[in-house]
């Protein structure tokens, strides 16, 4: 009985625990869910809840909601994106980090941060916990999420999900290609300068901010 139990844990045969909780970190019904949203001791994954404030869907440094242009909405976001990778890396090796594009309250804004090591994720949700971002505190949490592939919508990347920003499932937010490429070179070099001892006790810079 033991063994059957583990193996539907977070599946949708589980009756006890929430499937949806345990695949994306999140759930619509929250504190309400008729089923268990078990939080980790211990993950490789932080969830930043709410952290992004996106101008297609805010207010925003006097923008009002939905005002700016293709242009300037992937300009915003490019900026965040590189500030909070740049933030990340001060505290361990960053395998992904994933912003929701979604609409609806439990996902809108939500970032996720996958580090190589747990103790580099721990250290990242106690010490950000204190930290504000763009005026606003930031909340971080350990998430059940390890594995994106399984939480993130795949209609959204192929001929488009009929339910848009009210997915339930993750609709990824990409930064621009060139940024992307840009903070995958600078942290290759700045592990290459580490050694890639991640739990050396010595501390090197973050990777640089292009700007």
């Amino acid at each position: 009985m033991a063994n059957y139990l583990a193996s539907i844990f977070g599946t949708e045969q589980d009756k006890v625990n929430c499937s949806f909780y345990y695949k994306i970190g999140a759930c619509r019904h929250g504190d309400r869910c008729s089923r268990k949203h078990v939080k980790p001791s211990y993950s490789q994954t932080i969830l930043l809840p709410n952290m992004y404030q996106n101008p297609a869907y805010v207010d925003v440094a006097g923008f009002g909601k939905g005002k700016m242009d293709a242009a300037q909405l992937q300009n915003h976001f490019d900026a965040f994106y590189e500030d909070l990778w740049c933030e990340l890396c001060n505290y361990g090796e960053l395998e992904e980090l994933v912003v929701c594009d979604n609409n609806n309250d439990h996902l809108i804004g939500n970032v996720y941060a996958r580090f190589k090591y747990e103790d580099a994720a721990q250290k990242a949700a106690d010490t950000l916990n204190s930290r504000w971002y763009a005026g606003r505190p930031i909340y971080a949490e350990l998430s059940p999420v390890t594995d994106f592939r399984e939480a993130c919508c795949r209609l959204n990347s192929g001929e488009g999900c009929v339910r848009g920003g009210f997915c339930n499932f993750i609709h990824r937010k990409e930064p621009s290609p060139d940024m992307e490429r840009e903070l995958e070179l600078s942290t290759k070099k700045w592990l290459r300068l580490r050694g890639r001892d991640e739990r050396s006790v010595s501390r090197s810079p973050s990777p640089e901010r292009k700007r």
